[in-house]
């Protein structure tokens, strides 16, 4: 009877002690409140200009930024958002059609994964059949292809592979979101596959990753990029996807990593394994997002990590002024095997590399 009782109240205890560190994601003080921080970025959002690739075309940044914004305004069930966020891209339609990305580049085809979101808010398939294309056109080979970009596609992978860790979203986001708007599972395991081979190639011992295999560097925002399309691919993985114990293996290595390297203000450096490095927020703020969507989905154990992902998400929130702006971040950066390139690297305010996984926290931690 005495050993009934005991299991029972372990039990309740633990579960008690469950639920209270998974609180830590929620019960924000005034002024960090998900809700707060995603309207005010967010509706800055509806004001800012283009920010082009080469100038010429919708870059990744500026798509982030928009459907981070479009997944806050979705969350917080903000109608009037919505309806600007969609007022903004039905110039694409029309008088600025000619800003549409093209699709030979997979910084460009990601575009993909923003229409196919609208159409997963408002239905409309116009915008599906805008995105699909996207998604379509990474694994079909065009005639003027490279001999190297050939011979990827033989081996089942995409044509537009180069092995960067920032692939691993810019991939995984436009192939998830075909995934999620069709229900068709070549797209999901096209994801797959792709990312079990880059895990494979860049993950290093310790869970992080170089910037590319030439790049013995550990930089911020580029494992950002691998932590947040982790975590976005197995939000949609099916349970018993033959790739799925793979990528979770993938993942679970690096949360342990990044939790080691978490500095003493919650958050992460531009160099990840250097102390003397400056804390940069966009790669911060992808951490915080695989963080959050780990203990909200079970993945991660809530006891440990919750009390790192609220730390996270607390120290982020000082970096936004008054205008609604993140600090400290990083630009776009290329690859190069040069430690003192990446101390160097220009910080700025505003910065769509940001303002993006922001909203990308803020939606994580308003799911249940």
């Amino acid at each position: 009877m005495y050993k009934k009782v005991f299991a029972l109240l372990f039990l309740l205890s633990s579960f008690q002690l469950l639920i209270a560190q998974t609180s830590l994601l929620k019960n924000f003080p005034e002024g960090y409140t998900p809700d707060e921080i995603g309207r005010r970025i967010a509706y800055r959002f509806v004001t800012e200009k283009h920010a082009l690739h080469a100038g010429k075309w919708i870059g990744y940044p500026e798509t982030f930024y928009w459907n981070g914004s479009l997944k806050y305004a979705a969350a917080a069930k903000d109608k009037a958002l919505i309806k600007l966020l969609q007022a903004r891209f039905e110039h694409l339609f029309t008088t600025e059609k000619e800003l549409l990305p093209i699709k030979n580049h997979v910084d460009l085809n990601m575009f993909g994964s923003l229409p196919l979101e609208l159409y997963w808010v408002t239905k409309d398939e116009r915008y599906k059949e805008l995105g699909l294309p996207y998604a379509d056109t990474q694994w079909e080979v065009p005639e003027d292809a490279k001999p190297s970009e050939k011979e990827w596609a033989e081996k089942g992978y995409s044509w537009q592979t180069r092995l960067w860790i920032d692939d691993m979203y810019m991939i995984t986001i436009v192939q998830t979101h075909a995934y999620k708007v069709t229900n068709d599972s070549k797209y999901i395991d096209r994801a797959a596959k792709e990312m079990v081979m880059y895990l494979d190639e860049l993950q290093r011992s310790n869970g992080l990753f170089y910037h590319a295999p030439d790049v013995p560097f550990y930089w911020g925002r580029g494992n950002g990029w691998m932590a947040a399309g982790m975590a976005e691919l197995l939000r949609y993985l099916p349970k018993k996807h033959k790739d799925r114990p793979r990528i979770m293996e993938g993942y679970l290595t690096m949360m342990k990593s990044l939790k080691e390297y978490q500095n003493p203000e919650g958050l992460w450096n531009q160099l990840l394994d250097d102390p003397e490095c400056w804390t940069e927020t966009s790669g911060s703020a992808m951490f915080t997002f695989a963080f959050i969507t780990g203990v909200k989905n079970g993945w991660l154990d809530a006891k440990e990590y919750a009390p790192a992902a609220r730390k996270a998400w607390m120290a982020l929130v000082t970096y936004l002024t008054e205008k609604n702006q993140v600090r400290e971040i990083c630009v776009g950066t290329n690859k190069k095997n040069d430690k003192q390139y990446y101390y160097d690297r220009p910080r700025r305010t505003g910065d769509f590399h940001a303002q993006g996984p922001y909203l990308w926290c803020v939606v994580a931690l308003m799911e249940k």
